[in-house]
């Protein structure tokens, strides 16, 4: 890095097998891609790379699997780390209280292995999520690709520097071809030479020259007759040349020998001719050659992936508590002696409703005031769309009173919204928070005033609709209201989520984004099987993570059974099982503990068919494969049962077929919940006259065109 004062340069490290198709590709009018690849291994995403130029970036990551539920096994650190710099920062993360963890061991030998120890209820998809975003397990590096041209700087990508460089290679090439073509053709011109001179005799004609140029202008007189095929004339370091020949050699001369000489040179001399003629080909020759030569245990190291953003707010530990003063209105992690509500840390977002019908989100602190009469204070997640707030209300001093549901997903943080018609005076007289929008059955009294005949009725939120924070909502009575009280609690009126997988980035997503595994009400769970046997059921959140030995992922449904074919170890047999998993959230190993016992494969149809190949004996035809029905070949048993045996024959391949047809019972689904006009509910109310909906503010323009930070 640096190659000039105030000039800097950082071309990352590349794949050796890599470079040199990529030169291929070049010399064959190919286009190509290169990135980077470290010797530190770990995985990369290279979606910003931009070949290396000026304002790239690359991001790198350790490679970080699950051992068992409280150990995290890292054995591939990012590039620019060591495994010492990398334990401190995950310690100093500890320390911070950003993330927990028990304990650290370096077990790094000629490999690396870092083992990271958790507390018990821990949660390991979330602690890698946070060595991610708190510790050195992730970093970014951004290249700066320069070299120096006609003594300047020049800002170019990998790719041209490779293009330049294939190129001068080529030219390197070509000279080298013609100092190997003019050593050959000199070689020849010799060897002509030293043919004439011997098989000629002319060495006689220089035995009564008594001087030295004598010699010389016999030796050349006498080659004259025989020198007109060669390639050059003759020079006096020629004939000086011809003159050091030995007597023995002379004596010795094999005329069959000296013309097979030639045609050896002659040969080769074709042949570099010819690679100069098709130099390009030759060139491709050459780094094929390089890289069977140099490229055994050179394949790529670091892995190249598509991260996902990690939110920080999502996977950081709660590492503080929050209080609060509903009186005084001051909310904050100092206020000890004051009500406690929930964990948090010193990154997160809280929203505060107060009971004038106003609601602020702002940063956690020591102590900030909100407003007095607080009725409600959560740490906010932005972007929540299935949490509901579900709200009566009185429209200012003697006004009607107002029922709505809505949700708050951004706003402008320390900001304090109206989520009354702004009315002094404004009173809200019930208001819940539903994680999962569950709507209650209410009980309304009214006061006894004049005629009215009905005082006491009740009203399922259920019936009105999710809008937007700044709507009025529905009209329950424009008569004074005693109090309001909970019936009966609800459920969630919310249309089950849609979950897709992305197996890009092994994420789960609300997007749309690879496939569809279902659609997952509150307590629904994921069913995950992997490699070594292990079934998994869990709550499916966006920050869950799945291992590259996965083979099932799915919605669970406790009904349906699974269907394992297995080599058991110990006993050196294929069995078949058929099982439910019958609690959730928890994983079961479902074959033998045996070292050697291995999953062959697994179905989660309702009939699944297997057909087994047998190896074919010798001097004896194979036996013709058998096609097994497995729900008739076993019923349903325990996850820990044994299984029964599948065949006592040696098993050559096992094949998963086509499913029997069966009819799985569809699922009900929810209707969507819209955001309409609103309803006027006070038809409920005796002697109430109904009274036409006013309109509701645009929730687009309540921030009067302000730039949200959500």
């Amino acid at each position: 890095e640096g190659i000039a004062v105030g000039l800097s340069t950082k071309v990352l490290p590349h794949n050796f097998k890599e470079l040199i198709d990529a030169s291929i590709k070049h010399l064959k009018g190919q286009r190509f891609k290169l990135f980077p690849d470290f010797p530190t291994a770990g995985i990369i995403d290279v979606s910003n790379y931009n070949d290396g130029l000026r304002g790239g970036k690359i991001r790198v990551r350790a490679k970080i699997s699950q051992k068992d539920r409280n150990t995290l096994v890292i054995s591939e650190i990012p590039y620019g780390t060591n495994t010492s710099s990398l334990i401190d920062s995950i310690l100093k993360a500890n320390d911070k209280g950003k993330i927990k963890i028990k304990k650290i061991e370096d077990n790094t030998a000629a490999e690396v292995e870092i083992l990271v120890h958790l507390p018990g209820g821990i949660s390991p998809d979330k602690t890698i999520d946070a060595l991610y975003a708190f510790t050195s397990c992730e970093s970014s590096i951004s290249p700066l690709g320069c070299i120096i041209e006609d003594n300047k700087p020049l800002f170019i990508g990998v790719s041209e520097m490779l293009r330049q460089s294939t190129d001068l290679t080529v030219e390197l090439l070509k000279a080298e071809l013609e100092i190997q073509l003019s050593e050959l053709e000199e070689q020849w011109h010799f060897a002509s030479l030293e043919r004439i001179f011997i098989e000629n005799r002319i060495y006689r004609d220089i035995e009564e020259e008594e001087t030295w140029e004598g010699v010389i202008s016999a030796i050349d007189k006498g080659l004259k007759p025989f020198t007109k095929h060669l390639k050059r004339a003759v020079t006096d370091a020629d004939i000086v040349r011809l003159t050091e020949i030995r007597i023995k050699r002379i004596s010795k001369f094999d005329i069959d020998k000296a013309q097979q000489h030639l045609d050896n040179l002659e040969e080769k001399i074709a042949e570099v001719k010819h690679h100069l003629a098709h130099l390009i080909e030759f060139a491709i020759a050459y780094f094929k050659n390089l890289k069977s030569k140099y490229g055994k245990g050179r394949e790529r190291k670091s892995e190249i992936r598509i991260f996902d953003d990690i939110e920080a707010t999502k996977v950081v530990i709660r590492n503080t508590k929050l209080y609060v003063n509903r009186e005084e209105g001051f909310v904050g992690t100092s206020l000890r002696r004051d009500e406690y509500v929930t964990d948090c840390s010193d990154i997160d977002d809280i929203i505060v409703f107060t009971k004038e019908g106003k609601a602020m989100i702002t940063k956690v602190d020591a102590k900030t005031f909100v407003g007095k009469n607080i009725i409600h204070v959560a740490v906010f997640k932005k972007k929540d769309k299935r949490t509901t707030y579900n709200m009566i209300y009185k429209d200012g001093r003697g006004g009607p009173t107002y029922i709505k549901r809505f949700n708050i997903t951004s706003v402008t943080r320390d900001k304090l919204y109206t989520l009354t018609t702004g009315k002094p005076q404004s009173l809200v007289y019930y208001f819940t928070a539903n994680p999962n929008g569950e709507a209650e059955v209410v009980t309304i009294n009214l006061r006894q005033v004049g005629s009215i005949k009905k005082l006491k009725w009740d009203i399922d939120f259920a019936d009105v609709l999710i809008k937007g924070r700044a709507s009025k909502g529905n009209i329950v009575t424009k008569y004074s209201v005693k109090r309001i009280e909970l019936k009966e609690k609800g459920v969630s009126t919310l249309k089950p989520r849609k979950i897709w997988f992305d197996d890009v980035v092994r994420r789960l997503n609300v997007d749309g984004r690879g496939e569809l595994l279902g659609e997952f009400r509150g307590d629904d769970l994921l069913m995950v099987v992997n490699q070594k046997g292990v079934a998994k059921t869990f709550l499916p959140t966006m920050t869950s993570r799945f291992d590259d030995d996965m083979i099932v992922l799915e919605k669970w449904n406790p009904n349906k059974p699974l269907s394992a074919i297995y080599w058991d170890g110990a006993k050196e047999r294929f069995y078949v099982k058929r099982f439910l998993i019958e609690q959730g959230n928890r994983e079961d190993l479902f074959i033998s503990e045996h070292a050697k016992s291995y999953l062959e494969l697994v179905s989660t149809d309702w009939r699944p068919i297997v057909e087994l190949e047998f190896p074919k004996p010798r001097g004896k035809d194979a036996k013709p494969n058998l096609s097994v029905d497995i729900e008739n070949f076993i019923a349903i048993k325990g996850i820990k049962a044994l299984g029964n045996q599948l065949t006592s024959e040696k098993v050559k391949n096992i094949n998963l077929m086509d499913p029997l047809p069966f009819e799985e019972p569809e699922e009900q689904e929810a209707s969507d919940i819209e955001v309409v006009d609103e309803e006027d509910l006070s038809s409920q109310t005796a002697n109430a006259p109904s009274k036409k909906p006013e309109n509701d503010k645009d929730p687009e323009n309540d921030d009067e065109g302000q730039i949200t930070l959500f």
